[in-house]
């Protein structure tokens, strides 16, 4: 046959495959804490609910999955658990607001999305259901909080999971008991094995870590590698409200703490933090990082991206603290990314 020809049908073959055979890339955007209340609840009510995120919001935008901690009920009503020190329950409007920013997901695993009891957790669970936002980490029941949210996007299946492995344990649910979902061994690999059999992806919340502390514990590695091994792609850790290092582990990638990111607190030590967004096609596996100013004595409560050398500073700190895990961060056209290998 002639190469004419070749080149013909070739061309031909092309025009004629179907675009579903193209892999799409998918793009996951994760964050750490949201906390809408307490000393914030003024600074809301006359800027706005929207207010926090209109620094990052052109950020959020495009990406199939908007995913954030949501450290408070959304709640009117509930029992106050005065057992703790810090309780917070943000007032119903900040659903919306949360959405229009471009979360369509959070997760609920945490210390404080029992502070007002099982009334204030199905309250916000019909809030965020109003608004249009899923969640993960938390529910009616143990059965319910063990759900994991599973999308189909562009031709391939997501399913992301949430965990807490903080205290008090009385917020954890129970067979017959509302509340968030314990991070025990057991349970998160039996759910990380199930998800992973039924999605092409597979994405862990874990809230965890020491408060205030980069120092990882060696419980959150040993949890964050048994939901790799179980088949995790991605681990987002948050609760210290500061950066952890980060950790290429087998085929996945841990971020053992995003730090804050609308968070109503005027810590000095809570300087930075950062988004990140994971992309997956078929041949790769990226996370960029882009890094936050959430001091509040420079953006108040709404943090702005970082670049240049105030951006260069970020990735450099959390280099040295990756440094333990030899990760390596690598900067192109200005934008600072990591490639990892994938699970399947």
């Amino acid at each position: 046959m002639k190469p004419a020809i070749i080149h013909t049908l070739l061309a031909l073959a092309l025009v004629c495959t179907p675009v579903a055979l193209f892999a799409e890339e998918i793009t996951i955007n994760a964050v750490g804490d949201i906390m809408p209340a307490g000393k914030w609840a003024p600074v809301l009510r006359s800027k706005g609910y929207g207010y926090p995120f209109a620094g990052v919001t052109p950020e959020l935008a495009g990406a199939d999955i908007n995913l954030a901690n949501l450290e408070s009920p959304i709640a009117s009503r509930g029992s106050e658990f005065s057992a703790k020190q810090f309780r917070f329950r943000a007032e119903p409007a900040v659903a919306r607001a949360i959405r229009k920013a471009g979360f369509n997901l959070v997760t609920l695993a945490n210390n404080h999305s029992m502070d007002f009891g099982g009334e204030a957790l199905a309250e916000t669970l019909r809030h965020l259901d109003s608004a249009g936002i899923a969640w993960i980490g938390a529910g009616a029941n143990l059965d319910e909080a063990r759900k994991m949210a599973l999308y189909t996007i562009k031709g391939k299946k997501i399913a992301f999971l949430g965990y807490s492995l903080t205290h008090p344990i009385e917020f954890y649910a129970g067979k017959n008991r509302p509340g968030t979902t314990p991070g025990y061994e057991k349970l998160v690999t039996a759910d990380v094995t199930s998800a992973r059999n039924q999605a092409d992806y597979v994405i862990v919340s874990f809230h965890w870590g020491k408060e205030a502390s980069d120092t990882i514990q060696d419980y959150q590695r040993n949890a964050a590698h048994k939901a790799i091994d179980a088949g995790a792609d991605a681990i987002i850790g948050h609760h210290p409200h500061i950066l952890q290092g980060i950790e290429l582990y087998r085929n996945g990638i841990i971020f053992y703490s995003l730090g804050n990111f609308t968070f109503a607190s005027k810590s000095t030590i809570a300087d930075v933090s950062a988004i990140i967004r994971l992309k997956f096609d078929d041949e790769h596996r990226t996370a960029e990082i882009l890094p936050l100013d959430v001091l509040h004595s420079r953006v108040g409560f709404q943090p702005k991206l970082l670049s240049g050398g105030r951006g260069d500073a970020v990735i450099r700190k959390l280099t040295e603290l990756s440094q333990p895990f030899k990760t390596e961060i690598q900067k192109k056209d200005g934008k600072y990314s990591i490639s990892f290998p994938g699970n399947r």
